[in-house]
């Protein structure tokens, strides 16, 4: 029995798992789900900060009226904090440094001539506190810097380093295998022969996991029964997710979902009302892995990855889906019964933001994919779409 687009997510959704936790070096948390709260260990910044290369004084001197101030001495970033001997004088100061005592105003050197050890300041009036980054404005001992579950940004490592995280608890990835089907399938290094076809689909989706930071296994099936059913039975314990290309169909040769079944998985669901990946199919092991089967047809097999691996994946790891939305650029007529998962490029035009379709020969049209930033899932209930309606873009 087939069902809806909207049943196959819900039910892939309800599967999510969490791997573990890890520790790594702190470099190698980029992109990575955080699996900790990053706290700061002291205020933000711990010192009154200077901000600017200048001269330091008390501006209650200047307040009085007094524009020239004696360099009593220079402060440099990294020395323990000074203090201004005589109010009458002022510190030289560079960025970075603390601020030194009795004094709380930085002048740039831009508003100071400076000749024979004698600053005089050439500005009209000055602020408390001016040029100053004041202790603890950013953030106060034990807050919470950056949030659990956070995807680890450039910007993020410099806060871990400066709180010392050297390591870094982050969200372990699931281990993952995908397996290519068919006798078809030859090596990308054989120069096949005029019934083969180069294996690209396993390599499409080990590439698209690459880009979420994931290294899988390949692994190729032939249309064989009883070396399919030892392949995939040497998988069970070694992976979290199995990924299939192929063999998920109703062809002579399809034996994955008898073999599957076999082995002892329990079927979800093998078929959902949609063009591309109808014979998609989706079930589990108990205390074993995952399995998507994924139909063999190259914008089939990218499709159903995008739709529906992809948000798992990411539901399991904390991270937040990467949509938008945007205005269907064409007229699209989609004459049946079911869900459509529409490829788009997605261009931002005076302020708007356009989806244009993307339509190739069939769903085994690689090269169509190439062209494609996203996809619209148009519903099942509709075959005419307008120029100008809004849709929710799963964006590659």
């Amino acid at each position: 029995m087939m069902i809806s687009v909207e049943e196959a997510g819900q039910l892939i959704l309800a599967h999510t798992k969490d791997f573990g936790v890890e520790e790594v070096e702190l470099l190698s948390s980029v992109g990575r789900t955080l699996a900790q709260p990053v706290v700061a260990d002291r205020d933000f910044p711990p010192y009154d900060r200077v901000t600017m290369d200048g001269i330091a004084i008390n501006s209650t001197t200047f307040n009085n009226g007094i524009r020239s101030f004696p360099i009593e001495k220079v402060q440099a970033a990294g020395s323990p904090q000074p203090s201004l001997d005589n109010l009458q004088n002022c510190i030289e100061v560079m960025t970075g440094a603390v601020l030194p005592k009795n004094t709380d105003a930085v002048i740039p050197y831009e508003q100071c001539d400076i000749q024979d050890g004698l600053a005089t300041i050439t500005t009209s009036g000055i602020s408390s506190m001016q040029n100053v980054h004041v202790k603890g404005r950013d953030s106060e001992s034990g807050a919470v810097l950056v949030e659990k579950y956070s995807r680890v940004t450039p910007a993020m490592v410099g806060i871990m380093a400066s709180v010392g995280l050297s390591k870094v608890a982050i969200l372990k990835y699931p281990v993952i295998a995908i397996c290519s089907s068919g006798d078809e399938l030859v090596e990308i290094t054989a120069q096949p022969e005029p019934h083969q076809v180069r294996r690209s689909n396993g390599y499409s989706l080990a590439a698209a996991l690459l880009k979420e930071g994931i290294t899988a296994k390949l692994y190729h099936l032939p249309d064989d029964k009883e070396a399919m059913t030892t392949a995939i039975g040497s998988l069970l314990e070694k992976a979290d997710v199995l990924l299939f290309s192929g063999a998920v169909s109703k062809g002579k040769f399809d034996y994955l979902p008898e073999v599957l079944k076999q082995l002892g998985m329990k079927q979800i669901f093998h078929k959902v009302a949609q063009k591309p990946g109808k014979p998609f199919l989706f079930g589990t092991f108990e205390n074993g892995p995952l399995v998507f089967g994924f139909p063999g047809n190259p914008v089939s097999t990218f499709v159903c990855y995008q739709k529906f691996f992809s948000p798992w994946l990411y539901s399991s790891l904390h991270i937040k889906e990467n949509k938008c939305t945007a205005r269907l650029a064409e007229e699209v007529s989609f004459k049946p019964a079911l869900s459509y998962h529409l490829l788009v490029q997605v261009r931002t035009e005076n302020a708007t933001v356009n989806a244009y379709p993307v339509t190739g020969s069939n769903s085994g049209d690689l090269v169509t994919l190439t062209k494609a930033d996203g996809l619209i899932t148009l519903p099942a209930d509709r075959d005419f779409f307008e120029c100008g309606e809004i849709f929710e873009v799963d964006i590659f």
